[in-house]
């Protein structure tokens, strides 16, 4: 009986992580703002990890909260090479608001992940917000 309560422990858990870090996969290599992927938000502290495929070089991003307003905590992005970046973006987004542009350091190396710390602050009728994240090319 432990070992079958472990076992759904763990795949539980498996399937978790595998959502929260479904890959992004970036096909276009035109110029412009391109959608990079979106997630939903918890109202406790969430930590999502954005995991891009694919023709990722870009120069800035930025961050849109849809229909509810988020509290971003921390901001990560991870370049090839597994040189990191950490992004001054502690902010309140309110609802149908996006964050500054964020300029990046190394837009010249192609970006393998941007993780986030972050949560949905309560507000009436909304269970979670939903934040796109976009890149510049």
């Amino acid at each position: 009986m432990k070992r079958m309560i472990l076992f759904l422990m763990s795949t539980f858990l498996t399937v978790s992580v595998l959502q929260a870090q479904k890959p992004e996969v970036i096909t276009k290599d035109k110029a412009g703002w391109q959608k990079i992927g979106d997630a939903k938000v918890d109202f406790k502290t969430d930590r999502d990890k954005f995991i891009i495929i694919g023709k990722d070089k870009f120069k800035s991003l930025k961050v849109k909260a849809k229909d509810a307003p988020v509290v971003i905590e921390s901001m990560q992005v991870e370049y090839e090479g597994d040189v990191k970046e950490e992004i001054a973006l502690a902010s309140e987004l309110k609802a149908a608001t996006e964050s500054k542009v964020i300029e990046l350091k190394n837009s010249y190396s192609g970006i393998k992940n941007v993780t986030f710390v972050y949560r949905t602050v309560p507000s009436s009728g909304v269970t979670k917000a939903e934040i796109e994240l976009w890149g510049l090319k």
